[in-house]
């Protein structure tokens, strides 16, 4: 994926990372990345553990050497300098904000470091401490706080530098479930406000999709896809992406045909699907994988004729579960395929039972393709998205 068009301005850009490898001995963490990351976005690596996402943010901060490949900050090449020489600033797992200081203190730091005056300092550090909503609480010590507050003071120690850059290690791992979603609308909107380059590593598919501008998802050391929340969702490029990324229904099937944006794709009991050719390889008879996720099906009991014009399967509803804001299903579909349907609880009468003949149905712009994992790239196509610096 080629976000950006050759010979891009670099000014665009406050990093850079031009075919980047970090191996571990016979390890490789890093393979041959290269990765813009937009001036002002907010961008996360998300993945599995042991993909590579912590390594890549490692080494844009100056705590590992790349094994090959360049760094570019700002359009300056720091693949050499150590983290002090480079302006970014990291908020790891554990905050690492210091016990013996108060909340101030720990805010100031950087700055008396520096050797900011000091009436400058005391109003940065306010400043800083008003952005993270703790404006009154500059005299407590670290152990006087909770989770949640000490991970805004270790945010706001890193911004009071004001670096182009700010690195976040999954900040928000250590915090429940309930802390977790109001910390991710709070970090949004200080990266909003503050107009600073975020890059935020995750595990967690939530956290990506709730404050990201962009999402690149990794395994194996690269980068699978690379996009929009609502792009990398709706239309993954890979069947990695598709099962990762939320939940999908994929099913093996053949190319049977195309006519303009629109392609044809007959699965395991003949049933012709249509998609969009996204993503689809050329020639005809060619494998693929297409898929649709579970909340865009509709479910009706019995034989009923489909919607016309829509995709749609015949099933076996075989589990039934209510959740309380709806109902999923698993259907038995072509060839023993297990399909998931979320739907939402409407009140209905006629919900569908255990046992019931089912119809699946949804709209063909709600199917993507993607490659099957044991399948090569196509020819034309690139091994990884990328963003051309």
């Amino acid at each position: 994926m080629l976000d950006a068009p050759p010979g891009a301005p670099t000014e665009q850009y406050d990093v850079r990372l031009e075919r980047v490898t970090k191996r571990f001995a016979d390890v490789v963490a890093v393979d041959d990345l290269t990765l813009g990351i937009r001036r002002g976005e907010f961008l996360s690596l998300l993945g599995p553990s042991g993909c590579g996402k912590t390594t890549t943010l490692r080494m844009i901060g100056g705590f590992e050497d790349p094994s090959a490949g360049r760094i570019f900050l700002g359009g300056r090449d720091v693949t050499a300098l150590p983290p002090y020489r480079r302006d970014v600033n990291t908020v790891f797992q554990s905050y690492a904000v210091f016990p013996h200081l108060d909340v101030f203190d720990n805010v100031a730091f950087g700055l008396e470091r520096k050797r900011v005056p000091k009436r400058e300092v005391a109003a940065r550090v306010q400043e800083m401490l008003e952005l993270v909503d703790l404006p009154q609480l500059g005299k407590r010590k670290p152990s006087q706080l909770s989770g949640g507050q000490q991970q805004r003071v270790a945010l706001a120690r890193a911004l009071v530098n004001r670096p182009k850059l700010l690195l976040l290690d999954e900040p928000m791992s250590a915090l429940d479930a309930k802390l977790r979603k109001q910390m991710q609308v709070e970090l949004k909107r200080i990266q909003v406000e503050v107009g600073i380059t975020f890059l935020y590593v995750t595990h967690d598919q939530e956290e990506a999709m709730t404050m990201s501008d962009r999402i690149a998802v990794m395994s194996n050391g690269r980068i699978e896809d690379l996009d929009s929340p609502e792009a990398v969702y709706e239309r993954p490029t890979t069947e990695f992406v598709a099962g990762f990324l939320g939940a999908s229904n994929l099913l093996s099937g053949r190319v049977t045909g195309r006519s303009g944006d629109v392609a044809t794709v007959a699965v395991e009991d003949g049933t012709v699907l249509r998609c969009s050719t996204r993503g689809l390889p050329e020639g005809g008879g060619r494998a693929v994988r297409v898929g649709v996720r579970p909340e865009k099906i509709h479910v009706r009991v019995g034989a009923d004729e489909p919607e016309p014009g829509w995709n749609h399967l015949r099933g076996t509803l075989r589990v039934a579960t209510f959740t309380g804001v709806g109902n999923q299903y698993l259907v038995e579909g072509p060839g023993g395929t297990e399909l998931t349907v979320y739907a939402q609880n409407l009140g209905q009468a006629d919900a569908p039972r255990t046992g019931d003949p089912v119809l699946l149905s949804w709209r063909p712009e709600h199917t993507f393709v993607v490659r099957p994992s044991n399948a090569a790239p196509a020819a034309g196509s690139a091994a990884q998205p990328q963003e051309n610096p």
